[in-house]
């Protein structure tokens, strides 16, 4: 079936009062989590996108029941876990693949989860490397340490083992949450610094809330996990989502617009938590408490300055940062984009569609170097088939000149299913086509 294309005619202007979206990261934790426990568990304020829904089928396949309310989700775990009958299809999230593989091995019998192109491009040698040295028999089924992944269950035992912690911070988090159901104690090395750390600090927050023990040491590079401990259930509330908002802040401040966002905590341990800094940095006027983010419909793109960013722990943030270096005044750099080629596209590469509007950008070492501010003009735009290209360049269209056409819009369903729909309701006008 063909994709969808958005057409944006900028620039234009936002304003008003919007929800955010709930968080990926922890609605991803707290089903994982839940399904580990025999008692329900309650999730109100899930976000169902496509990343999401791939885990409620990867534990739906491992025996946990589940139960969808209004703007809630009950989870409860299975006595006994057992491998699933079909192969498990992750669809292109890399947190279903990589949080799964370590739980499946502690499910009876053999598993195989891949996913679309784009997962079959994402590496998982380290987690597997990792999962060796803890008994687990697992490999790539093509050998090039890429899925399809087979694990063969019931065999994680616990042990000591040592992973990397710059390819992706989610082989982490998928040992934390399934070591604890080891039959022994495990020691976990992180052998080098840790990138993405808030991700596995959020983790360990949901562990907590759970009732699972974790000792972690203060630079989160060797975790104590004692074996055998049970899960407990939790009603507990997803919040607002750092990363998803990001977009529609950024856009607020390119068009000089106000915007109010709720429910975003300002002391929220998030990541992409970073964009309030980021943002403040460049000269947007920011206020964040009570749960309410409001921007100041004042100064817009001609007054933003350029700034240094350093994405290692926020990669997320990388294409709406390039998107906002393209109207402030001086050099955006940002630092630490390494890991953004190994996302759903190569980010480094696919964000330079920003050039087809004019954009000047430059790759140098790991850095990006934008110079504005620059009159973006419209153009024709391949998303690439990634949910953040497509909701940058569609922010960078309502700041341009003439008529945008993002082509393959639909992906923004990954993260973000009510990504248009909230734009509109702040104002902006665009078209939607097959």
């Amino acid at each position: 079936m063909a994709g969808m294309r958005l057409k944006i005619k900028g620039p234009q202007s936002l304003g008003g009062r919007i929800k955010a979206p709930p968080s990926k990261a922890y609605t991803h934790r707290f089903m994982v989590a839940a399904s580990l426990s025999l008692d329900e568990s309650l999730i109100e304020n899930p976000l169902l996108c496509e990343d999401t829904i791939a885990t409620l089928r990867a534990i739906l396949s491992l025996g946990a029941s589940i139960r969808l309310g209004k703007d809630r989700l009950y989870i409860r775990g299975n006595q006994e876990l057992k491998a699933p009958k079909d192969v498990v299809n992750c669809g292109a999230s890399g947190t279903t693949l990589r949080f799964m593989t370590p739980v499946f091995a502690l499910a009876k019998g053999k598993a195989v989860l891949t996913g679309d192109a784009s997962l079959q491009r994402r590496p998982m040698e380290p987690l597997l490397k990792a999962l060796g040295q803890l008994g687990v028999r697992c490999r790539s089924l093509r050998g090039d340490g890429y899925p399809p992944i087979e694990v063969l269950g019931g065999t994680l035992k616990g042990g000591e083992a040592s992973i990397v912690g710059n390819v992706s911070s989610q082989f982490i988090s998928g040992l934390l949450l399934a070591l604890p159901k080891a039959s022994g104690t495990s020691i976990l090395h992180v052998t080098t610094e840790l990138e993405s750390e808030p991700y596995v600090s959020m983790t360990l927050d949901v562990l907590h809330r759970h009732g699972i023990r974790v000792e972690a040491s203060k630079n989160l590079r060797k975790f104590a996990i004692p074996g055998s401990q049970g899960y407990s259930g939790i009603h507990e509330r997803v919040p607002g989502d750092f990363s998803s908002a990001s977009f529609l802040l950024s856009a607020a401040v390119i068009t000089g617009s106000p915007l109010e966002i709720e429910g975003l905590e300002s002391g929220s341990i998030q990541a992409d938590r970073a964009i309030l800094g980021f943002l403040k940095e460049m000269g947007a006027i920011l206020e964040a408490s009570h749960g309410l983010v409001g921007l100041k419909g004042t100064g817009g793109a001609p007054f933003l300055r350029a700034i240094r960013a350093d994405v290692r722990n926020c990669p997320d943030l990388a294409p709406v940062m390039a998107v906002l270096g393209c109207f402030s005044r001086g050099k955006t750099i940002i630092e630490g984009i390494g890991r953004l080629r190994f996302k759903e596209s190569d980010r480094v590469r696919t964000i330079q569609e920003l050039r087809k509007m004019g954009a000047r950008i430059e790759e140098l070492g790991d850095c990006l170097i934008i110079e504005g501010p620059t009159e973006l003009k419209g153009a024709i735009i391949d998303s690439h088939g990634d949910h953040r290209i497509a909701m940058a360049c569609a922010v960078a269209a309502l700041g341009a000149k003439g008529l945008t056409v993002i082509e393959g819009i639909e992906c923004v369903g990954k993260s973000y299913p009510s990504f248009l729909q909230d734009l509109r309701s702040l104002g902006a006008e665009f078209l939607v086509e097959q």
